[in-house]
């Protein structure tokens, strides 16, 4: 049934009712007429059966237009007004009907127990007429004289406030309808209290309606879009991250720029590791182009993980894709972390070649460090002096003491193999006194021992 058939049989029934309200109707317009005169009761009933047995509201318009032309009472002026609202509501003309209605409140031609349905009646017309003020109040009103709004009303109000901005008053409505409608409600109904939460601010209670929806329905983008654009406005980054975790996992991002904003939290919130595997697995399965800034990143990520053995094919790669100096630094440096020389030299010393390295004084230190660690001194001091940098100077001071270190520790250990010769030379002349037969067998060679021990400091100090 449509619009104009329920406003029709609401009014008509009203204004039957009159036609037979005798004292009631009297008294609410202060009225001392009770009934029609014969004459004016035969045009009314007239016009009556023209719009309610006929369904012709021309004719029914045509009747009742005869009896305007009538002296009328009260009472009849009261009953005249509600049937004209039904018969224009038959004919469309809807702000005609209101016109009529609301005369017949003002002028008290509505008895109290009607005056709630004639403003429910009045606030459907402007509802329908999209005139949202004047529907809301008469919405008001409707619900201040006792109206009260089932289910669908309640949605009704909720549309009208929201449409009108009053938010916090259409979220009221919106409410209880969901309280009626319950889990199970229309989608519009959770999109609807969504929008609303989101307009007052209301964050706590839009993440439970949108957790309830995602229960629902898990593989809805849109719901985990929403959910984690709400904690990235509220500033809670790490719930932000955990939602776009559940995402990736569940199979939801598809994009490469989906799929890098995973990356890039992971490494935000400390976990360069995870965001390295990840990378590299998208790269590989080409949903991440494996572009050298890409590479680079990934190469990035494994050393900050001090992942130094999975780095080294990624900084290799890289650094072929375009003859990085830069990467073959980087390579190098990867390879001395692990304590790999030979290679780490030969990886700095191709960043050298290539060119674009920014500090070419540490290359040549950790060249000069790879030879040292690989017993090449003079090309270590070589590469120390290349460098030219405090690290290089720092290098060849270090190896200098080490190496009169080594110096002072050898003439002690001559020095003392000379002492420790003149006390055995000095043992066996005190020995001799007593005869060549109680000397030790080493008293024959001390001599010539102790002149080539003597031979060996002399060379050191002229070394």
């Amino acid at each position: 049934m449509g619009l104009k058939s329920i406003l029709r049989g609401a009014v008509v029934a009203g204004a039957v009712s009159c036609f037979g309200a005798g004292a009631a109707m009297a008294q609410a317009a202060n009225c001392e007429a009770t009934e029609f005169s014969s004459k004016t009761g035969e045009l009314y009933l007239k016009a009556e059966t023209e719009l309610l047995q006929n369904d012709n509201a021309n004719a029914a318009l045509q009747a009742l237009n005869q009896l305007r032309n009538q002296e009328l009472n009260c009472y009849e002026q009261g009953a005249i007004l509600k049937l004209g609202a039904a018969i224009k509501i038959e004919t469309g003309d809807y702000v005609g009907a209101v016109r009529d209605l609301e005369s017949a409140l003002n002028q008290g031609y509505i008895p109290a127990s009607e005056t709630s349905k004639t403003y429910y009646n009045i606030f459907q017309i402007y509802l329908s007429q999209n005139d949202l003020n004047k529907a809301l109040e008469y919405s008001q009103k409707w619900i201040s004289s006792g109206g009260t709004p089932d289910r669908d009303g309640m949605w009704q109000l909720a549309v009208i406030n929201q449409k009108l901005e009053r938010n916090q008053e259409a979220l009221k409505w919106a409410e209880q309808v969901f309280q009626k409608d319950g889990p199970n409600a229309d989608r519009q109904v959770y999109d609807f209290l969504i929008y609303l939460y989101d307009e007052t601010g209301q964050r706590a209670k839009k993440a439970q309606l949108l957790e309830q929806l995602l229960a629902k329905n898990p593989n809805e983008r849109k719901l985990w879009d929403a959910i984690a654009g709400d904690y990235f406005q509220a500033n809670e980054e790490r719930k932000a991250f955990e939602v776009q975790k559940a995402m990736y996992l569940g199979g939801i991002l598809k994009t490469e720029d989906e799929l890098m904003r995973v990356v890039n939290f992971y490494n935000r919130f400390n976990a360069p590791y995870p965001a390295a595997r990840i990378l590299e697995k998208e790269m590989n399965a080409g949903r991440i182009s494996k572009t050298y800034e890409r590479m680079e990143l990934l190469a990035n990520l494994y050393q900050v993980a001090r992942e130094f053995d999975r780095a080294i094919p990624v900084i290799e790669e890289a650094a072929r894709m375009n003859n990085s100096g830069a990467m073959y630094e980087r390579l190098g440096r990867s390879y001395a972390e692990l304590q790999e020389w030979a290679e780490a030299e030969q990886a700095l010393t191709q960043a050298l070649n290539a060119g674009g390295v920014k500090d070419r004084g540490l290359a040549w230190v950790l060249i000069g460090q790879s030879r040292y660690e690989r017993d090449d001194r003079s090309g270590a001091r070589e590469a120390f002096r290349q460098a030219n940098n405090r690290g290089g100077r720092g290098w060849l001071a270090f190896m200098d003491s080490e190496e009169r270190t080594e110096t002072a520790l050898v003439r002690f250990e001559a020095m003392s193999r000379v002492q420790e010769l003149e006390n055995e030379q000095k043992r066996c002349k005190e020995i001799a006194v007593l005869g060549d037969e109680n000397l030790p067998d080493g008293c024959s060679t001390v001599e010539d021992r102790l002149a080539e021990a003597q031979e060996a400091v002399a060379r050191l100090g002229d070394s």
